[in-house]
């Protein structure tokens, strides 16, 4: 039996979980059922340039994130160290997770075993804990901000 999930899919329950972000405070996803929408950005490493400019114009675009109500986390299977110099060198706005075990990307079926992390995918909670949008992408090409926030337009 795999310990990888099937890709998670809109309306599925979002699994839960626990990681700490880059200043190794722990994050709940279930700790912001019924107040925010979550965003979940996974990409694949910090360090690589398409990760490094997504994740800057997440933090670009945070006012709109927070202005939807929802909170963004970018998650990759890198440890909080890497995570917490990282952040600090972009001077990101946003949390980003460490799922160093790999056990929520497996979880949420996002896992890419040749380069042993996670896929690029953005995946939206709602405020009920529902999965509202996913949008899982060529290793390589960069997410669109303007898809997500639409997407974020449609719940609260």
């Amino acid at each position: 039996m795999s310990d990888v999930s099937s890709e998670i899919r809109v309306g599925d329950v979002a699994p839960d979980f626990t990681l700490k972000d880059q200043d190794q405070r722990e994050v709940t996803l279930s700790a912001f059922k019924g107040k925010k929408n979550v965003v979940l950005a996974f990409y694949p490493l910090d360090w690589s340039p398409v990760c490094t400019g997504e994740n800057k114009c997440l933090t670009d675009d945070f006012p709109s994130f927070s202005d939807a109500s929802a909170e963004v986390f970018g998650v990759s299977t890198d440890s909080f160290f890497s995570h917490k110099a990282w952040a600090d060198s972009l001077g990101l706005k946003h949390a980003l997770l460490a799922d160093i075990h790999r056990t929520v990307c497996k979880a949420y079926g996002l896992y890419f075993p040749d380069l042993n992390c996670a896929k690029r995918a953005t995946v939206i909670v709602d405020k009920t804990g529902k999965v509202a949008y996913v949008k899982v992408q060529e290793i390589k090409t960069a997410r669109d901000d303007k898809d997500i926030l639409a997407a974020l337009k449609t719940l609260n």
